[in-house]
């Protein structure tokens, strides 16, 4: 008999919905865990049940309702298969049985799956049955599919809260060095402008040049700290991470690059990037830093070829280009604030800003070499 001839279709079905509400409301794993777990209890009626997360590519029992088995243990073989196969697995006799379960006639082990990513393998074991019919298997699989979209969520807001909090550290810091700078050295220097201006006029020709490059040095300086100031101030202000409309952001920063840059040929289809994102209001900033860049750092004319790539909770926006492309020797240290490479002119700030903005809305950005042997920036999001 199929799950959907049975007399009761329609009440376990709508079982598996309250379940799937609730799951979608838990704040934590371990409640997507004991809800799990009470959900199989009553509507399979099975001796054992237990709940294996996945993390890092890594099983382990969460819990189970079998006593022999405890948390952190290995699943078993059944579970395992489960995990690699990405698919539903139903062994009987000794295959169903472990050290922990060896009264057991008969395993059914579901992935719980978010696209192709499994959170979590849900496993059912009985000591009567002889196997699992459509029965058992269709309503587990729904409910895996609900603890795998409530398990997915609850680690994107984790992630998400973690990048909060870790950007908050940086910008005490930031705020600590912002006014270090200001105060402390940018009033240093204002004297040795004035004074080193002064000794310009006061000394001989021949020494004239040594008092210019004092007060070049101190202008510089302090130009500088001007800048770093201004760009403390900008990410201060940065709104909070809310969801965003991926694709309108780009077609409103594309359409402004090639309207500044003539030599440049962007590759950019909005429909590859119908997705919502965990940003701020300077998003677009990001984007428009590194597609100037391109335009920027590469003589002559220049094609950026934009792409993106889904997973289960990110999406990644990429940037590649035919140009000179980046010295893997810098790669790492690229987008660290005041850093640039030896030909450039800019004030090695831009990147750090590109970084510092992915980094607070729980992304980040990288750099590699493209197809063509250019640059390719690839700017991490989560998905809203």
């Amino acid at each position: 008999m199929s799950f959907e001839e049975q007399a009761d279709f329609a009440s376990q079905v709508a079982d598996l919905n309250k379940y799937g509400q609730a799951l979608n409301r838990c704040e934590s794993v371990e409640e997507v865990v004991s809800l799990t777990l009470e959900a199989m209890s009553l509507l399979f009626e099975t001796p054992y049940t237990t709940f294996v997360e996945v993390r890092n590519g890594e099983l382990h029992v969460v819990h189970s309702t079998n006593p022999k088995l405890s948390p952190g243990e290995p699943p078993g073989d059944v579970a395992q298969e489960a995990y690699e196969t990405r698919e539903t697995v139903i062994a009987t006799g000794t295959d169903a049985q472990t050290a922990a379960s060896a009264d057991t006639t008969a395993a059914l082990a579901v992935p719980a799956a978010i696209v192709d990513e499994v959170t979590a393998v849900l496993v059912m074991r009985s000591k009567t049955k002889e196997g699992f019919d459509d029965t058992y298997v269709r309503p587990l699989e729904i409910l895996a599919s609900h603890a795998a979209t409530a398990i997915s969520n609850i680690r994107s807001r984790e992630r998400l809260e973690r990048a909060r909090q870790d950007i908050e550290t940086k910008k005490e810091m930031i705020e600590l060095y912002d006014r270090l700078l200001r105060h402390d050295l940018g009033n240093d220097l204002q004297v040795i402008t004035g004074f080193s201006e002064a000794l310009v006029n006061m000394v001989d020709e021949e020494n004239a040049h040594y008092a210019e490059r004092i007060h070049d040095a101190a202008k510089s300086s302090a130009d500088l700290i001007q800048r770093v100031g201004n760009l403390v101030s900008t990410l201060e202000e940065e709104e909070e991470a809310k969801p965003r409309d991926l694709a309108s952001i780009l077609e409103r920063t594309v359409s402004e690059v090639r309207t500044q840059y003539d030599d440049i040929t962007i590759e950019f289809d909005p429909d590859e990037f119908e997705y919502s994102v965990f940003a701020g209001d300077l998003l677009g900033s990001v984007f428009t830093n590194l597609l100037s860049n391109a335009a920027v750092h590469n003589e002559g004319e220049i094609t950026v070829q934009m792409y993106a790539e889904e997973a289960v909770d990110e999406v990644v926006v990429g940037f590649a280009d035919d140009g000179a492309g980046v010295d893997p020797a810098v790669r790492d240290e690229l987008f660290e604030m005041g850093k640039k490479g030896p030909d450039s002119g800019g004030s090695g700030f831009g990147l750090g800003f590109v970084r510092a903005l992915t980094e607070s809305y729980g992304g980040d950005v990288t750099v590699r070499e493209s197809a063509a042997g250019g640059a390719d920036f690839r700017v991490r999001l989560q998905r809203a």
